[in-house]
């Protein structure tokens, strides 16, 4: 998928927090494809950050605005607010798991918790038509991200062309297509087998 990635630039810093259980998905993972799309990004493998040393001295560096993608009561609704201040770096945690490790993981990883969250209003629904989602409103890391890239973009937070927005989900959507032909060979390979059964009888 790699050489569908188009690296974007920006001002934020995006932080992957990816959960051992995503890492071990190298085949549909999108943690990895969105680390691989942003240039300004890092990625780390833990259940708990809590101790976690580089978490921890972007999150004690007071040029930095730290924030957690997650949805809260209080969370910064970024369909409505900016989140850039002057002279401080932007930086966004996001927890690539699924919603139920994701929240074992925030509970777990007290730095975490004292973090601002954000979030954000939509109306699409994910294309990750391999996976079922937990919920109609549910979507991938590369896809929630897209959704911050774009509303921080219409924030004037970051100055993202439409047409490397366009292109974001292009590694996940090749991704799709061939898990998809995967599983349509082996439906063929299947239905050849059963064939062949058939005729040896």
């Amino acid at each position: 998928m790699c050489s569908h990635v188009r690296p974007i630039k920006t001002e934020t810093k995006f932080v992957v927090l990816m959960h051992p259980k995503e890492f071990k998905k190298i085949k549909n993972g999108t943690g990895h494809l969105t680390h691989l799309s942003l240039e300004n990004s890092e990625l780390y493998i833990d259940t708990d950050f809590s101790e976690h040393k580089r978490v921890n001295e972007l999150i004690a560096d007071p040029k930095n605005n730290c924030y957690l993608l997650y949805p809260s009561q209080k969370s910064i609704v970024l369909n409505e607010n900016s989140i850039s201040e002057e002279e401080k770096n932007s930086v966004i945690f996001i927890l690539d798991a699924t919603w139920d490790i994701s929240k074992n993981m925030l509970r777990d990883s007290k730095n975490l918790q004292r973090l601002p969250h954000i979030s954000f209003e939509h109306t699409k629904t994910s294309q990750f038509e391999i996976k079922t989602q937990p919920e109609e409103y549910c979507l991938s890391t590369i896809e929630s991200t897209l959704c911050v890239l774009e509303l921080l973009t219409a924030n004037e937070n970051e100055k993202i062309g439409q047409k490397s927005l366009d292109a974001f989900l292009n590694p996940f959507k090749a991704m799709i297509k061939y898990q998809q032909s995967c599983i349509n060979a082996t439906g063929e390979s299947d239905k050849n087998s059963l064939r062949f059964k058939k005729r040896s009888h």
